[in-house]
């Protein structure tokens, strides 16, 4: 059952009729007093609630009657119903315990989606217990290697949230496999069918932001000279992944909040609003909150794109996956090299786990693979892998390793990329290879880094 609560009787009505069109049971209150009454005496599953209850609108018996409610039953999920223009009182019910908050005017579709998406995501709950051979019946995770419960945690969520369209944010340093995630989250939803497009936004300049993302016409601007369609149109039906959402500019901020909220967007060149229906997730390795609070990033957006939050664990705190990825890995290679006989050494496998990957898997692959490229011998040990490591003493001694803190990672990717341009005499394309980059990533890179000396196309 869902409750209603707005002053206006013809929104109670609509909604209502809305909600009971599609399989659902509702009941209407015209505001806090009538709510309380009923709140009392049965149990809801969501509760709709209007901010507005004053001639003034001010939204301040809406987000007193959002506390009260949260106070005394905490576990029923509040979506708000307010305004475009009262976007910081839904952000203050966000902060009070809302789970999230639809538009006046609203889409029809949206709000359905959201109510689902909130109903399915209360059902389901956490296991007190959760094994891979488990979730690997339920859900398909072939590309995620791994054993360790900090990662079957994550897998959990996953697998909780890809029947919904719940927004997602996944958090984690770089390296730990965002990409894979969002690829998971897609491959086991009902939009699985549909196109997966992937977006580094860190790749996309701000005047290129609307062309990239929302498509032009023709004569947009100068070098227009054909339609185009942008990111979020080709998605359409599918799902959008937004990688390195935290390099995004406040302007392209605002245009993204815009087309997150509203589904729908403008075609750079035309007046024509088209809507969208995609799935959104997005990633960082970031400090989204930090970035709120310094004012880098749009406290709004972030509540719109953060619905659900997914933090992946470091390599160096999986370390007994190490092994496991390390050997997934080789066995591309063998394929890859045509070396059927390559093996990793037990004492190698060892001396990996106790490495501390601050690139993480990614940075373990690049290690896996520059061994193999580069020993001659099929059986790779201790003084293969060491060769090649960022940590080149490999005695895992304490001074000889970035104690945590030490480097940030801007400062390890910078020691990376200038170790892959030594180890392949400067060279773009074999340099970008081994660092598991595009040659353009790498570009850019440079260019962000003042990296020079040395470098050839």
């Amino acid at each position: 059952m869902i409750l209603i609560v707005d002053d206006d009787l013809v929104v109670r009505k609509s909604i209502a009729f809305l909600l009971k069109q599609h399989g659902h049971r509702a009941m209407t209150a015209g505001g806090p007093t009538e709510a309380f009454e009923l709140l009392q005496k049965r149990t809801f599953e969501l509760l709709l609630l209007d901010m507005n209850f004053t001639v003034e609108t001010t939204g301040e018996e809406g987000i007193k009657t959002l506390q009260e409610i949260k106070a005394k039953w905490p576990a029923l999920p509040v979506i708000l119903i307010t305004g475009w223009g009262n976007m910081p009182l839904a952000i203050e019910g966000m902060k009070a315990g809302a789970v999230d908050f639809i538009n006046k005017p609203w889409d029809n579709q949206q709000l359905l989606q959201a109510v689902n998406t909130v109903i399915q995501l209360s059902k389901n709950e956490y296991s007190e217990t959760v094994s891979r051979s488990k979730l690997d019946k339920q859900y398909d995770f072939s590309n995620i290697i791994g054993n360790d419960p900090k990662l079957l945690r994550v897998l959990e969520t996953v697998g909780r949230v890809c029947q919904t369209d719940a927004p997602v944010l996944i958090l984690g340093e770089s390296g730990t496999g965002k990409e894979l995630i969002a690829e998971a989250i897609h491959m086991n939803s009902h939009r699985q069918k549909g196109p997966f497009v992937k977006v580094n936004l860190g790749g996309i300049s701000q005047s290129l932001f609307e062309s990239e993302m929302f498509g032009h016409k023709k004569g947009a601007y100068t070098g227009a000279y054909t339609d185009r369609k942008g990111r979020f149109e080709i998605a359409n039906r599918g799902s959008i992944f937004l990688d390195e959402m935290g390099e995004l500019d406040p302007t392209s901020q605002v245009k993204m909040l815009r087309v997150l909220q509203d589904r729908r967007f403008e075609v750079l060149g035309s007046s024509e609003s088209r809507a969208v229906d995609v799935r959104v997730v997005s990633a960082t390795n970031r400090n989204l909150q930090e970035m709120v609070k310094s004012g880098e990033f749009r406290e709004d957006l972030f509540f719109r794109i953060n619905l659900i939050t997914v933090q992946l664990p470091a390599l160096r705190e999986r370390k007994n996956d190490i092994p496991l990825l390390a050997n997934h890995f080789l066995k591309k290679l063998k394929i890859t090299y045509k070396r059927p006989l390559l093996r990793i050494q037990q004492e190698a496998l060892k001396w990996l786990k106790e490495q501390p990957f601050y690139g993480n898997i990614r940075e373990l692959k690049n290690l896996v693979e520059s061994t193999v490229l580069m020993s001659p011998e099929d059986d790779l040990g201790v003084a293969d892998f060491r060769r090649y490591s960022l940590n080149q003493n490999g005695d895992n001694k304490e001074e000889d390793l970035p104690l945590e803190g030490q480097y940030t990672l801007e400062e390890l990717e910078i020691k990376m990329i200038k170790k892959a341009l030594k180890e392949h005499r400067y060279k773009m394309a074999p340099a970008a290879r081994a660092l598991g980059i595009s040659r353009n990533a790498l570009y850019r890179r440079l260019e962000k880094y003042n990296i020079t000396n040395g470098v050839e196309d």
